[in-house]
């Protein structure tokens, strides 16, 4: 297993060992005790979800605020994303500075997502499956979302116009947001 750390501390992207032969691929996708030691921390995942999504759907940027605030650990099951996490943790050197990876079915790549992040994705691919372990229960009352193309993170998403809920669209701004990180 490869484990990858980035500029903003938190955030790891990890490769799973893949078995591949002429019938397909095998790789664990998870073990506790061998995460524990890869994040450092007693994680434990609580909720899997999955979403379905066509190509150009930006989905993001979510997050949820304390107590409620998740984890990710997030993977592609098919197809491709272009994924997204920005640290919205006050204190940290990188606040409001991001990471993007490009997650696929190819490449199983996973990355880790710690509370205090906001998250997003774009889809590359139709029927893209986009699967993600979370650390805690979803919360509508504790779910927030910042507003995908706002100029203060300077994502380059490589699309104008994607398709977005109207949830997505009406995120709000960096500038009068305030952390509870």
């Amino acid at each position: 297993m490869k484990v990858t750390a980035f500029d903003i501390e938190g955030l790891l992207l990890i490769q799973p060992q893949r078995f591949e032969d002429e019938r397909g691929y095998f790789y664990e996708s998870f073990n506790q005790s061998r995460y524990q030691k890869i994040l450092g921390e007693n994680v434990e995942f609580v909720q899997d979800n999955i979403s379905s999504s066509k190509i150009n759907v930006l989905r993001g940027l979510h997050f949820q605020i304390p107590p409620m605030a998740q984890g990710k650990l997030v993977s592609v099951l098919k197809g491709s994303v272009y994924d997204v996490a920005i640290d919205l943790r006050k204190h940290s050197s990188t606040y409001g500075k991001h990471v993007g990876v490009i997650l696929s079915r190819e490449n199983g790549l996973q990355f880790w997502i710690p509370p205090g992040f906001a998250h997003g994705f774009l889809t590359l691919e139709e029927e893209t499956l986009f699967h993600y372990k979370c650390t805690n229960y979803y919360s509508t009352e504790h779910e927030e979302t910042l507003l995908w193309k706002d100029k203060d993170f300077a994502i380059d998403w490589k699309i104008n116009d994607p398709i977005i809920s109207k949830k997505d669209a009406e995120g709000k701004d960096f500038y009068n947001f305030s952390t509870p990180f």
